[in-house]
């Protein structure tokens, strides 16, 4: 029941535009409306990081990340559903989503979480969430909520109860990049 209460409550400040912390199935991220520029100009404050970088978003199925990439590269579909630990992959060209979270180039890094609590969490908003480690950029990222500094706790809008957290790897995601004509390339193992 807690973590169904927790959902409600994170879609309603994401819907406000505000900043959630979250447990995902990674480590604790740091997120916000995918699609709302103004939100999203507050992690990168949050996290005192240039918006010139580029950041990862989660969603929910193979679906939603097709209404936010204009061509899904062929092998997109087959290496998603053959990993068996979370992957991150950069697609070519994103849209629909707000123009400071994809990279200079306009690819867009997507995760679909292989956790429960994300997985709710996106159903429920219906749209992409960004996912950024919860730290301030070149500080150490948080891998359970007692790694997570008063800083960031206090500054964000919302903060998931931590008793949602369940089966995180501690790690970040490997990251590969997919080109549409079926070129790969390994980012992050």
């Amino acid at each position: 029941m807690i973590q169904k209460e927790q959902i409600e409550k994170a879609v309603a400040v994401l819907k406000a535009g505000g900043v959630i912390l979250y447990p995902t199935d990674t480590i604790w991220g740091i997120g916000c409306d995918a699609t709302n520029e103004a939100a999203v100009e507050k992690v990168f404050a949050l996290k005192q990081r240039s918006d010139s970088k580029s950041l990862i978003i989660l969603a929910g199925d193979m679906n939603m990340v097709g209404r936010y990439v204009r061509e899904i590269p062929e092998m997109a579909v087959t290496v998603e559903s053959l990993s068996d630990k979370p992957l991150t992959i950069i697609y070519p060209e994103g849209i629909n989503l707000a123009s400071n979270v994809t990279a200079e180039d306009g690819s867009i890094a997507i995760r679909i979480p292989k956790n429960e609590f994300c997985l709710e969490l996106l159903r429920a908003f219906r749209k992409p969430i960004v996912s950024t480690s919860a730290n301030v950029s070149g500080t150490p990222a948080a891998k359970r909520y007692a790694d997570i500094t008063d800083d960031i706790k206090t500054a964000v809008d919302f903060a998931v109860d931590p008793s949602c957290e369940q089966n995180a790897t501690g790690k970040a995601s490997s990251i590969i990049k997919l080109g549409l004509h079926n070129e790969v390339q390994v980012i992050r193992e």
